[in-house]
């Protein structure tokens, strides 16, 4: 049987104060217990990123975060970032350069490139890549997704956002695996 213990949370600026099982995972609590159900659960191994969040401001991948580490830290989810009527300038240029398809991957993608921008306002596409490289997208070919980053940073007109290869991996090309 797992112990219990009784933690107390600061996520998308709310306080919470919840019970969580030794092996909970922040991605268990977070839907299972507060219902916020922007992280989804990929792959429990902490390798697709579809439940990357911001604990203390880093990028982290819940389902790998023990629960009862949580204690008194600061989470962000992509509900935190903004609302239909006022998105953040990162869910607006997914929306408006086409980063989304499915979007399934979509809000690890928006918290891996908000810790990005943070961090690093001014980034070159190869630190976006390479920022993103932990999240996996099965529909887009990523190119959306990049170019989606380089216009929050630097907007629509700025000659960076559209250029670069259409494809992030050398050899090939965007609608091969």
């Amino acid at each position: 049987m797992a112990l219990t213990h009784n933690i107390r949370l600061n996520v998308n600026g709310r306080p919470y104060e919840v019970t969580v099982r030794s092996t909970d995972s922040l991605l268990d609590v977070l839907r299972m217990q507060l219902n916020i159900t922007g992280p989804k659960r990929g792959c429990d191994e902490g390798e697709c990123g579809c439940c990357t969040v911001l604990l203390d401001g880093r990028a982290v991948v819940s389902c790998l975060v023990w629960a009862p580490l949580c204690d008194g830290r600061e989470v962000l989810t992509v509900e935190g970032l903004g609302s239909p009527e006022n998105p953040h300038p990162l869910q607006r240029a997914f929306h408006e350069h086409l980063g989304t398809q499915c979007g399934f991957c979509t809000p690890g993608m928006i918290m891996a490139a908000k810790a990005l921008l943070d961090q690093n306002p001014t980034p070159t596409r190869q630190e976006v890549v390479e920022a993103l490289a932990g999240n996996l997208c099965r529909c887009t070919g990523y190119y959306k997704i990049i170019e989606a980053v380089l216009a929050a940073a630097y907007g629509d007109g700025d000659p960076r956002v559209n250029s670069g290869s259409r494809s992030v991996f050398p050899g090939l090309n965007r609608y091969q695996w």
